[in-house]
């Protein structure tokens, strides 16, 4: 389910993007339409921010069958969404895409799978998780320490277990794609029947006929429009697919491509009451980060207009770890094609990194509460190459924030560093310290559980070789494929 929501919730940004320049709404309007809307804090003023005239926009589609108060959703809904009841999904962000609006206005949007295994820090008992899972763990860890301290108001404790997982959630995002955020987007399960319904339905096209009882899918291939019920089945579907998750998560953006397309060619925005409508549905569904107006939906045009690239981020392979099926990623390669994707390039056949200098040592300072942060940290960069020189506490006048500074002939060393911890800022030259010397201060702002991105291999070679040839029906592990990226321009045909 967690696929409708991400095409709700993008379809409702959209949706508002396209009445406002398609209509010329004014800026009056603009605010009349966005109230009611809940706002989230989550996002905090000094979060990283882009440059240069780029905006990058975290979508999330919270897999949840609960309203924004925290209850259950009416029977006769969770009937119509076949979604099981309301204590089914919990809370995870099944759905997570990150959309890039450069300074010349072109839209790339890349799909995070939800399985992704990632570092973590801050929820106890795990020090790994998948992606997914950053907000649920969180949020009820909040809970909990909140009665703990004597907070016993539901409402309370359900608006600031969801702002916490809002937050670990955008960290999560952050480390792995070495991205900032500039703005979010949140949608829940309850709106997308009513989105897919108000449609009147939504044309797709298959490679192949699918059946798959799991999810009601049963469709011809080639070109079809589906009516509400089924375009649910059409992006719930996994199973019987041969990329499985990451086949699921190209049906999102193809759907999401479709309904862009069809937007387009239909009078739907020319028709202030409809988009009214629409409006109330996302007042009761979606939560928006601070900061979002008539600018910002402005930019969003381009989506409206189709000029959108989707793809989706790169798996390494498929694991199984404690018994739950992850996906083993490379951070570095993740960023790589985030990056080439930016800036219009193809995408580089290789993700090694260069090796670091012969001379280059890096002192690694720990300005946190953490212990033993500095010495994981060193660690980390040796195993990747770097020699690691002195390894202490932050002293007195140095920075309490997270910086990484360099002496002359350092510079391309650094910055590797940075990418390495998912240090989102640039790293400062500093003409104090020694040529090729590099200091690493690990302080405010340093998520703790990114210091092992890109080296971390679980020994999990007895559970998958059981997974993988247990049982007559057992198949070797597929290798995922991320498949080539899908224009938005129209209806593109996929698995």
């Amino acid at each position: 389910m967690p696929v409708f929501q991400v095409l709700r919730r993008t379809v409702l940004a959209l949706l508002a993007v396209l009445t406002l320049t398609a209509t010329g709404l004014g800026y009056w309007e603009t605010h009349g339409l966005l109230g009611g809307i809940t706002v989230s804090q989550a996002l905090g003023l000094d979060s990283p921010r882009s440059s240069g005239g780029a905006m990058n926009i975290l979508l999330i589609g919270l897999d949840s069958r609960k309203d924004q108060n925290g209850n259950d959703l009416p029977p006769d809904i969770l009937d119509k969404l076949h979604a099981g009841d309301s204590g089914s999904g919990g809370y995870n962000t099944n759905t997570l895409i990150l959309v890039h609006v450069g300074a010349d206005d072109r839209v790339t949007a890349f799909s995070i799978p939800r399985d992704d295994y990632v570092p973590v820090s801050g929820i106890d008992g795990y020090d790994h998780i998948k992606i997914k899972e950053a907000y649920g763990l969180t949020k009820a860890q909040t809970e909990l320490e909140l009665e703990q301290q004597g907070v016993y108001d539901q409402a309370e404790l359900e608006s600031l277990g969801r702002e916490a997982g809002r937050e670990a959630t955008l960290r999560a995002v952050r480390s792995l794609t070495g991205q900032p955020i500039d703005y979010f987007a949140e949608v829940n399960l309850a709106g997308f029947y009513h989105l897919a319904e108000s449609l009147g339905g939504v044309e797709v096209c298959l490679n192949h006929a699918v059946y798959d009882e799991y999810s009601g899918a049963d469709f011809p291939a080639g070109l079809q429009r589906l009516d509400a019920a089924q375009a649910l089945a059409f992006v719930r579907q996994r199973h019987g697919l041969e990329n499985g998750d990451l086949d699921r998560t190209h049906r999102q953006q193809a759907f999401l491509a479709a309904i862009m397309h069809q937007l387009q060619q239909s009078g739907v925005f020319s028709n202030l009451d409809d988009f009214r409508d629409l409006v109330e549905v996302a007042r009761k569904d979606v939560v928006l980060s601070q900061g979002w107006g008539e600018p910002q939906f402005r930019r969003l045009a381009a989506l409206a207009g189709g000029e959108v690239e989707f793809r989706t981020l790169p798996v390494v392979r498929y694991e199984n770890i404690d018994g739950q099926d992850v996906n083993i990623v490379d951070p570095a390669a993740i960023r790589a094609e985030i990056a080439s994707a930016i800036a219009g390039s193809a995408v580089p056949t290789t993700t090694e990194a260069p090796s670091p200098g012969p001379d280059t040592v890096v002192v690694v300072v720990n300005g946190s509460q953490s212990y033993g942060l500095a010495g994981r940290t060193a660690d980390v960069l040796s195993r990747d190459g770097f020699t690691v020189g002195e390894i202490r506490d932050r002293e007195d006048g140095e920075p309490p924030g997270t910086v990484i500074s360099y002496g002359p002939g350092a510079g391309t060393d650094a910055n590797a560093v940075a990418d390495l911890l998912g240090v989102v800022t640039a790293p400062q030259e500093d003409p104090n310290l020694d040529d090729n010397r590099i200091r690493v201060i690990l302080g405010d702002g340093f998520d703790p559980g990114t210091v092992d991105l890109g080296s971390f291999t679980p020994d999990t070679t007895a559970e998958v070789a059981d997974s993988t040839t247990a049982g007559s029906d057992a198949t070797a592990t597929p290798i995922p494929d991320a498949g080539p990226p899908i224009d938005g321009g129209g209806i593109p045909c996929v698995n």
